[in-house]
């Protein structure tokens, strides 16, 4: 927990928001932080509304990215003396003046750490595209790092001065803002979040620089490098000293917790659901005589419940979904099924077999995996609900239990 008040920079990275800046400087300046306004490369001449405003100012000749303009604002601040930067989009989405309970929960809670302004989308004009794309990357980011965060994609961030400046960040567009919320949890800085509200003009009047196609390439070629880095068992690059962050400890002397911490891990209905998709696709993997240490281990990098996944796998044993990968993959590479069940076939072209196993198994295992996915969501879902209602039930009789007694 810090022992004193943090020195915060208010940074509002500027990329052709002319028309919305003016404003989301004014309420910036009256929440008496410092404020610095990085143009990254603006051609509408929005840096020049601002001349006469106390600010500090970092313009760039072209754009180069809004990762570039926070790495750039980051040196700044290290260079000035601030602990945090406090970034908020110029688009006027986010309202400065809730930047102070981003300061308030750094303050209070554990330090350093990044603080995310969770938005609450709660407005019609919010468009679903945002909805689902800020799911999606919340999926992704809790593989990759193993923590549950409500909002990754968030431009209203609080971050550690210090610790950012050590990280290895190679991204400088949209993608830096995944990257360097994955990278800080491995480096061992504590990510938390703090509701904000949010304002989505209408979609008539909005203004976004995000390319549907090229930002979203570049955001899955971001999380196939994460989830491989994830999987490796090398020790990532830390910027925290000290011990790793308090985590729950599943192995205990008594096997019975052991076990019962083991079926609790990640048990939430929608991560079981992945557990389960992730148990029975590596299952169906020609993975002979290792499936379930593969799975175990995949399981522990990606922080999901190892149970329900080698349980799900046992659905993959052999003849079955083997034989439905053969004849798969065998389709997928001939164009026919193999009907011929003689020794040769299946003993003499192993090799082949061998191959059209786990061609047929990047078809056949997704495609089981779901369908054993979602009747355990349903059901886990379901028993989560009955399970509330009745601890909310009991609870209301407690309560008139209590007041009859005081009658």
């Amino acid at each position: 927990m810090s022992e004193q008040k943090l020195a915060v920079l208010l940074v509002i990275p500027l990329y052709n928001h002319g028309a919305t800046v003016v404003e989301v400087v004014d309420r910036s300046l009256a929440t008496g932080l410092d404020v610095l306004v990085v143009d990254d490369g603006s051609s509408d001449r929005g840096l020049d509304r601002l001349a006469g405003y106390q600010i500090s100012r970092i313009q760039f000749r072209e754009n180069k990215g809004k990762g570039t303009a926070i790495l750039a604002a980051f040196t700044f601040a290290a260079d000035n003396g601030y602990d945090a930067v406090l970034t908020i989009d110029a688009d006027g989405q986010h309202n400065p003046l809730e930047a102070p309970l981003l300061v308030d929960e750094a303050e209070a809670g554990c330090w350093p750490a990044i603080i995310i302004g969770s938005r609450r989308m709660v407005q019609e004009t919010v468009p679903g595209s945002s909805r689902f794309g800020r799911n999606f990357s919340n999926f992704w980011v809790r593989l990759e790092c193993g923590r549950d965060l409500s909002d990754t994609q968030s431009g209203m961030r609080l971050y550690p001065v210090k610790q950012m400046c050590g990280l290895k960040l190679t991204r400088s567009r949209y993608d830096f803002e995944i990257e360097v919320l994955v990278k800080a949890v491995w480096g061992g800085v504590d990510v938390r979040s703090v509701d904000v509200s949010v304002h989505y003009p209408p979609a008539a009047e909005r203004v976004s620089h995000f390319h549907k196609f090229i930002d979203n390439v570049r955001l899955s070629l971001l999380h196939t490098g994460l989830i491989s880095r994830r999987l490796l068992p090398l020790p990532h690059h830390k910027v925290v000293d000290g011990p790793p962050r308090e985590e729950r400890v599943f192995v205990q002397g008594n096997p019975l917790k052991t076990l019962k911490n083991l079926c609790l891990e990640s048990s939430s209905p929608f991560w079981l659901a992945v557990a389960v998709w992730f148990g029975i696709f590596l299952g169906a993997l020609p993975l002979i005589a290792c499936h379930t240490v593969v799975i175990i281990y995949v399981t522990y990098r990606f922080r999901l419940n190892k149970v329900a996944a080698v349980a799900a796998s046992q659905f993959c044993m052999p003849p079955v979904v083997p034989a439905l990968c053969i004849e798969a993959g065998y389709f997928i590479l001939h164009g026919s099924f193999l009907l011929d069940l003689s020794w040769d076939r299946w003993v003499l072209e192993i090799h082949y077999r061998l191959w059209e196993w786990f061609v047929g198994s990047l078809l056949v295992g997704p495609v089981l995996g779901l369908l054993g996915a979602l009747p355990v969501y349903w059901f886990a879902r379901n028993m989560r609900t009955r399970a509330e209602r009745r601890i909310s039930s009991g609870s209301a009789n407690v309560v008139e239990d209590e007041g009859e007694y005081r009658c």
